[in-house]
């Protein structure tokens, strides 16, 4: 997940650059002028107020770290909340690096997920206030975030860990004809959770969402007039993947493919899961993009330098000096991963390096 670090004073300017080290190139620093005054460390943007670069950061990033009393992120963060599908995840520290807590957007957005690793990483305590983790219950909305997965709909995401709460099971189906099916079968034995079959659009899946509290991994989102009002079930459908790739001239189709490759094995998938790929159009004539794409049989788009520097600006993305000098624009894959999705994504791998070639890879909201 791409992650913006805020931090207000010196002190927390040194946790910020201690958990900087802990996410790797995910990560970027934020600092006020007073936690930047000594600063000697790394490269970091710089903001006035908390209210205005919460404003600028909460659309542009996967996660927000804010290294503030959490009274502060509470009232900046206030105008900006939608919910909890589409919330950025933002975790807060004390500035000496004590506590790390998930405050916004723990299961779906992966708050409690990045707060357990951060406190992992700096020593500090995570601290998680889920119902249903306090409890040591298995949610299906966690599940759905560690497994790339989306709610549907929103309203039984609530329904149904409140009715674990009360001590209700959950029946969890796997649709026969879902997509990688036998890698959510692995992933839901790993979790320790016992999974049927079910007939995707048959008999059986209506009944069992409606009589019994059903999470439902499937391909489509079912008709909503198909789910009962009360309770229905709760359906996780898989998000799609998209890979931006950039790379030099000439590079041919193997080494394009052993990147994305490497890349797609970096966060336990291989290529099968790629929707698409996305390129600046500066590289519109190259072949060995052009036989990747048809090897990998999926489509392969362009997006003008307009296209891909909207996403850089918006996403306050990186760029190489030496790109934009040669194409004109300072980062490829990164935009053009966004750019695929229609700038609605959060990453999965943000820009790896490799030989002649870079990759970023997005799950589309």
């Amino acid at each position: 997940m791409r992650t913006a670090i805020l931090a207000l004073t010196p002190a927390g300017a040194g946790v910020a650059e201690k958990i900087r080290r802990v996410l790797g190139d995910e990560a970027e620093l934020w600092l006020s002028p007073r936690a930047a005054g000594k600063w000697q460390g790394g490269s970091a943007q710089r903001f006035d107020r908390v209210s205005e670069v919460m404003r600028e950061v909460f659309p542009a990033y996967d996660a927000i770290v804010a290294i503030m009393a959490a009274g502060i992120v509470v009232r900046s963060l206030a105008p900006l909340v939608q919910d909890k599908l589409h919330d950025p995840a933002v975790v807060v520290l004390d500035e000496r690096g004590e506590h790390a807590i998930s405050l916004l957007s723990g299961h779906v957005g992966g708050a409690n997920a990045l707060a357990r690793r951060i406190a992992a990483g700096i020593g500090a305590e995570p601290v998680i206030t889920t119902a249903t983790d306090c409890e040591h219950l298995m949610a299906p909305d966690a599940i759905a975030h560690a497994l790339a997965l989306r709610p549907w709909p929103k309203e039984n995401i609530q329904r149904f860990n409140t009715a674990l709460l009360h001590g209700a099971s959950l029946r969890w189906r796997i649709a026969e004809d879902m997509p990688h099916r036998s890698f959510y079968e692995q992933a839901l034995t790993a979790y320790g959770i016992r999974w049927q079959e079910a007939k995707s659009g048959g008999k059986e899946m209506d009944s069992g969402a409606k009589n019994a509290l059903s999470v439902i991994l499937q391909e489509k989102q079912p008709p909503l007039k198909g789910i009962n009002g009360k309770m229905g079930a709760l359906y996780l459908l898989p998000r799609v993947l998209y890979a931006g790739i950039g790379c030099r001239r000439g590079v041919d189709a193997e080494t394009i493919l052993g990147a994305v490759d490497e890349a797609c094995r970096r966060i336990g998938r291989d290529r099968t899961w790629l929707a698409g790929i996305g390129t600046t159009e500066h590289k519109a004539d190259e072949r060995g993009l052009h036989e990747a794409a048809r090897q990998l049989d999926i489509p392969l788009r362009w997006y003008s330098d307009a296209q891909m520097q909207a996403m850089i600006t918006a996403h306050f993305l990186p760029e190489s000096p030496f790109v934009k000098k040669t194409i004109g624009i300072g980062n490829v894959c990164e935009a053009a991963a966004l750019c695929m999705a229609g700038g609605q994504g959060r990453f999965a791998l943000t820009k790896a390096k490799f030989e002649k070639v870079t990759v970023a890879l997005l799950w589309q909201n």
